[in-house]
């Protein structure tokens, strides 16, 4: 994957997207999701075991992470090779990441035969792929950043200043700011915030 030799930048899917492919009477229906972790997955993959009880199979393929390592297949009944690695084919043909697609598919009657399945799982992926923009979105450190209300202009300014992106704000006596700052201008932000005086800094597990 390109996606993790450009350690700045990667690119996944703006918004969910359905997508429905049919062939001799199966209906093929793949969602297409923006997923950051692995937990994430697993609650769209739950809702939409609930929502399609009756369906024969919930295949599914998903990549998390920009080291290109963090993937998974699923055929979930299907012959080995006939879902999951289609799925994960049209994902990586887009060099995408942070993405989850899980087709669910309706059993028509009629065997497809392997070349039949992998045909449908890639031609469902690919269409609901077509429904969603696809962004880049810059690789990011995370930090808790600690610092005296009094300075919180100060903080925010160099946040916005070098395009940070604002996770998690909590605001009493203290304020407390969880941010990811863009790798390639980690060194810069560090510096600059921690010259602010009573600024403490630590990386986000």
């Amino acid at each position: 994957m390109s996606t993790a030799a450009n350690k700045f930048v990667y690119y996944t899917i703006e918004k969910p997207a359905v997508a429905e492919f049919k062939d001799r009477g199966s209906k093929f229906i793949a969602y297409a999701y923006p997923v950051s972790s692995m937990e994430a997955f697993k609650k769209q993959l739950a809702d939409l075991k609930k929502e399609n009880p009756k369906a024969a199979h919930h295949c599914f393929a998903y990549r998390v992470g920009i080291d290109g390592n963090n993937f998974r297949v699923n055929d979930d009944g299907e012959p080995a090779g006939t879902a999951g690695k289609p799925i994960l084919g049209q994902l990586d043909s887009k060099e995408l990441t942070n993405i989850a697609v899980i087709v669910v598919r309706y059993f028509g009657g009629t065997l497809l035969g392997v070349p039949g399945l992998i045909n449908a799982y890639k031609m469902a992926t690919m269409l609901a792929l077509q429904l969603t923009p696809i962004i880049q979105k810059q690789v990011e450190v995370n930090y808790e950043v600690h610092c005296d209300y009094t300075n919180i202009n100060e903080v925010h300014t160099i946040i916005k200043q070098y395009n940070c992106t604002t996770i998690k704000q909590e605001q009493q006596l203290f304020c407390n700011i969880t941010v990811g700052i863009p790798i390639n201008r980690l060194e810069e932000v560090l510096y600059k915030l921690r010259d602010i005086k009573g600024v403490e800094l630590i990386i986000s597990k």
